[in-house]
């Protein structure tokens, strides 16, 4: 029930309460006069009435010999008998005057109803807003959507970098919400639906803003998880509003961040039932889609980063029918990247960009953002009056490895163990062919657990890997426990991380790429989570015979990439010893400092 609906509500009540009274006036009035007190006992000592009643205000008299056409009964207000009788002395006239008590009558009754019905609704309103509804009861169900112009957007795709071929998919919906007549000459619809698919911080909100900013239409953005509230049937209302609402503004687009968090494949938990408050919300969102015509001028976005748990439905055609791919970028794309956030960040001139790229492998647009924000911030921290380019070196380490520890301490014996560890991996790393480059080597503690850490950058991005790479990796991750074992004859628990790593590579390289001949070309599992295809389940398709094999294989593999790491460090032992000794001189050895203690001792 709207405002409007319930004032006409109180009007139509109001007018039958005063219908009714004014009909009982009406009625009463010929058949009742209102006399002084004194001229009441005049009726009462002349026997001209037949019958009394006593109230606690009035006295009401009936006539004998009444008829229709003259009042049948008189009424007077009370006077106390005694005053009465001592008025009635000096012949005037006596009458009684009730005291108007309505107002006070009135408010006896209503504040207190009033103050119980605030207190009603400042609870309701504080359980709302902890519910995350919002405005008063009457409102649960209207959509939270952010409504954005197209001036307060300021977002274009001159903001969004790194990503040219999503662009290029998405350059076509702003040609259409630009022209959407003119777009179907040949008979051709845009899609439906259009999800965004990727890792986070890939940018997938930034590309729908752009859209909406470019096409200069109005963009309605909402998470999915708003969509779903404690009340049942209030998610499936917010769908129906929130479609309504941009109907009216079209051309529009609805942009659904986190769609993950409404479009959960249904029945994926059957204890929990089959009809719960998530399976009607996306029900309705399926209906909404099937309902509205993307000629109107309507566009649906959507983003998430598990596109392996959405329903089915949601992504068959006619739906969300295309699948835009917004991935980490590769070297060009950060590059370009990097170009669009330092717009807004003082760069010294001699900065080159392509060096920064080439060292954040993996980075993704929100990596870039906050690696220039902490670049600034240590530049600004020093009184620099710009950024340079040791400043992103320093970002980068505190972003990968994490903060500085300094204040760690930590005993003769474990530095020594730490320095001997990292150079382990520094040289087999340096002495193996097609491992990336040593970036720098350093024994000062970081983030929560790292003693030490030895970093290397990639020349060019990689997507293939050789057998002998693989192994090669496997070999500098288990350099530092080979150091280790080799300078002190025992191990530490240094290399847990290592282990873990080198453990997970030999296990892909003979269960999912077949680099074990006697195993064979067979995939015994599968990567653990296909991207834009339901998460496959964990079973074991083989037998203990073969898992015995697996098991023998891994450790085959493991063995002979420490043997390879030890026979590495164990012919330049005296590199080790050397270069150790200046790590724990100077704490941090850079690529180039490494190269110099390789080439001064291999003469």
């Amino acid at each position: 029930m709207d405002q409007k609906t319930r004032i006409y509500f109180w009007y139509v009540v109001l007018a039958v309460f005063g219908i009714l009274l004014l009909q009982d006036v009406i009625a009463q009035k010929p058949h009742v006069t209102t006399v002084a007190y004194s001229e009441f006992e005049d009726y009462l000592r002349s026997d001209q009435l037949s019958e009394v009643v006593i109230t606690s205000q009035y006295v009401q008299g009936t006539l004998k010999g009444g008829n229709g056409e003259q009042p049948q009964h008189v009424i007077a207000v009370r006077v106390d008998p005694a005053l009465a009788e001592q008025l009635s002395k000096y012949n005037v006239k006596v009458a009684g005057v009730v005291e108007d008590t309505f107002l006070s009558d009135l408010m006896s009754w209503l504040l207190p109803t009033l103050f119980f019905v605030a207190i009603w609704m400042f609870l309701i309103r504080r359980m709302a807003e902890k519910q995350g509804l919002g405005g008063g009861a009457m409102s649960i169900g209207k959509s939270k959507a952010k409504v954005y112009l197209e001036t307060d957007t300021k977002v274009t795709f001159e903001d969004v970098a790194g990503v040219d071929e999503a662009k290029a998919e998405l350059e076509e919906i702003v040609n259409f919400l630009k022209e959407p007549k003119g777009y179907g000459r040949l008979g051709a619809r845009m899609p439906k639906g259009i999800l965004l698919v990727g890792p986070p911080g890939t940018g997938k909100t930034l590309f729908a803003r752009a859209v909406a900013g470019e096409a200069g239409v109005p963009f309605f953005s909402i998470n999915g998880s708003e969509f779903v509230e404690m009340f049942v049937g209030v998610g499936a209302a917010r769908v129906r509003d929130l479609f309504e609402q941009a109907r009216k503004q079209a051309p529009a687009i609805i942009f659904i961040d986190e769609l993950d968090a409404l479009g959960r494949a249904r029945g994926a938990y059957p204890g929990l039932g089959g009809h719960d408050e998530k399976e009607q919300t996306l029900n309705q969102l399926l209906s909404e889609l099937d309902g509205f015509d993307p000629r109107d001028g309507l566009v649906l976005l959507a983003a998430t980063n598990r596109p392996e748990i959405l329903d089915q439905a949601l992504l068959r055609a006619g739906r969300f029918d295309r699948q835009v791919l917004v991935d980490r970028p590769d070297k060009g794309g950060r590059l370009a990247i990097l170009q669009v956030h330092i717009r807004k960040a003082k760069v010294a001139d001699d900065v080159d960009l392509a060096q920064i790229a080439a060292l954040t492998p993996g980075f993704s647009g929100a990596d870039i953002e906050n690696l220039v924000n902490e670049a600034a911030l240590l530049a600004t921290r020093r009184g620099a009056d710009a950024v340079t380019l040791e400043d992103f070196n320093q970002a980068i380490e505190r972003i990968v490895a994490g903060l500085e520890k300094k204040n760690r301490l930590l005993n003769p014996h474990e530095r020594n163990v730490v320095a001997f560890h990292e150079m382990g991996h520094a040289l087999v790393a340096m002495s193996l062919p097609g491992t990336d480059e040593v970036h720098k080597v350093s024994i000062i503690p970081r983030g929560v657990g790292a003693l030490g850490y030895t970093i290397q950058r990639p020349t060019e991005d990689r997507f293939l890997m050789s057998r002998t790479e693989l192994q090669n990796k496997m070999a500098v991750l288990l350099g530092g426990r080979a150091a280790e074992a080799l300078i002190f004859d025992e191990v530490s628990t240094g290399a847990a991380d290592d282990l873990a790593k080198a453990t997970d590579i030999a296990r892909a390289m003979v269960t999912r790429f077949g680099m074990v001949e006697a195993l064979g070309q067979i995939a015994y599992e599968v990567e653990p989570q296909q991207f834009l295809s339901p998460a496959p389940e964990r079973v074991r398709h083989y037998s203990e015979e073969t898992a015995s094999k697996i098991d023998s294989a891994v450790h085959d593999l493991i063995d002979k990439a420490f043997d390879a790491a030890t026979n590495i460090l164990r012919e330049k032992r005296d590199i080790l010893n050397a270069a150790a000794a200046g790590l724990l001189e100077k704490e941090t050895l850079s690529g180039k400092e490494l190269g110099q203690y390789l080439h001064r001792h291999s003469k």
